[in-house]
């Protein structure tokens, strides 16, 4: 009798790749798209949220967590107190809605991820280098002083927003989380409550 034939059956305690399902495969290795959320209005001035915060550490926090959540609601902002600066100077107008045009296309209103090299370019990058070009195509045109003047009220208008803005009702998606001490904002996913807890990316 042949001994072979015998002997018990071997497991391995690892899984053949042919057992892993493909779809487990496409999405571990497809990357999730890395977009702006503009947050409904009434929910960045909903006026039952704004309470004073009782020392600078929750101010801090309080900011750093609305400029994650509300970053394009900021920068729709910032634009419009640039913009109220420049109606005196036609030129400066013409050159900043043509960066305005880029604004939309690059950065509010793309369905899709820009890719650059075969890398990933998430909205932050995006928003860094729209801001750099915006700044100094304004500069050329001589109104180098609106621009900085007005750059500075909206900042200060953002850090009083988000310092007195509460962050105990704010929402996120399910791709939302909590990266060094930033949130990470995608689109999609059921919002969740803030409250409830971080998903670590």
């Amino acid at each position: 009798m042949n001994s072979s034939s015998s002997s018990p059956p071997h497991y391995s305690s690892l899984p053949s790749s042919n057992s892993i399902p493909p779809n487990f495969i496409s999405r571990a290795t497809t990357p999730k798209p890395l977009s702006a959320t503009r947050r409904p209005w009434e929910e960045v001035f909903a006026l039952y949220s704004f309470t004073r915060p009782y020392s600078l550490t929750e101010a801090t926090s309080r900011v750093k967590c609305n400029i994650n959540h509300f970053r394009v609601n900021y920068i729709i902002l910032i634009l419009f107190v640039l913009f109220l600066s420049l109606l005196w100077h036609p030129i400066s107008i013409i050159v900043f809605l043509i960066t305005l045009i880029a604004w939309f296309f690059l950065y509010f209103f793309r369905d899709e991820p820009i890719v650059l090299f075969g890398h990933v370019v998430d909205d932050r990058a995006s928003a860094a280098v729209l801001a750099v070009v915006t700044i100094v195509a304004l500069g050329f045109t001589g109104v180098w002083v609106n621009v900085l003047v007005s750059i500075a009220v909206g900042v200060v208008i953002v850090v009083l927003h988000g310092a007195f803005r509460s962050t105990e009702d704010l929402y996120v998606d399910e791709h939302e989380g909590y990266d060094g001490g930033l949130l990470n904002s995608f689109v999609g996913g059921t919002p969740t409550k803030r409250g409830a807890g971080y998903t670590l990316i």
